[in-house]
C-alpha cells in the first residue's frame, strides 16, 4: 500500500490483482479500455489504484458473468462515472440478454432436433465409397 499527500491508501496493482481475484493482464487491458483508471504509478513504476477499483472490477466481472460485453459495460460505467446511476442502462442491457438467450435457445434447440433426426436414420456403410468421407452425412 501506498499513501499519498492526501493519505489515501493507493494500491499496486499486484494487490488489486490478490483482493479481486483477477490476474493483472486482466487488469491492464481493462485499464487500456477505460473501465478502470490508475491513480498514477509508483517510483518503481507499479501503477497505484484506489481502494474502490476492487470493487469496481467485481461490478465488471459480474455484468459479464451475466452476458454483458466489455462495450456494453464500459458504456454502462460511462453512465456511472457522469454522476448517474446506471440502473435503467443496466435493467435494458439485461432485457435484450434474455432475449438474446432465447433467440440462441431457439436455434440450439432446431440444431438438436436435425441431430436427432439423422442419428434415428443412421445406417453404417459396410465399407468407404471413393469421394465420400461419410455418406450418411
Amino acid at each position: 500500500m501506498v499513501i499519498t499527500s492526501s493519505q489515501e491508501l493507493l494500491l499496486q496493482i499486484g494487490q488489486v490483482a490478490a483482493k479481486s481475484q483477477v490476474p493483472i493482464k486482466t487488469i491492464r487491458y481493462y485499464e487500456e479500455l477505460g473501465l478502470v483508471k490508475s491513480a498514477g504509478r509508483t517510483e518503481g513504476k507499479f501503477r497505484l489504484f484506489a481502494p474502490e477499483t476492487i470493487a469496481r472490477i467485481a461490478f465488471i466481472k459480474r455484468l459479464q458473468k451475466l452476458g454483458l460485453s466489455l462495450q456494453e459495460i464500459a458504456e454502462i460505467l460511462a453512465v456511472y462515472d457522469r454522476g448517474l446511476a446506471p440502473c435503467a442502462e443496466i435493467k435494458q442491457q439485461l432485457e435484450h440478454q434474455i432475449l438474446e438467450i432465447d433467440r440462441r435457445i431457439t436455434e440450439l434447440m432446431t440444431l438438436r432436433s436435425e441431430i436427432s433426426e439423422l442419428l434415428e436414420d443412421w445406417t453404417p456403410q459396410p465399407q468407404a465409397i471413393a469421394g465420400d468421407i461419410c455418406p450418411i452425412l
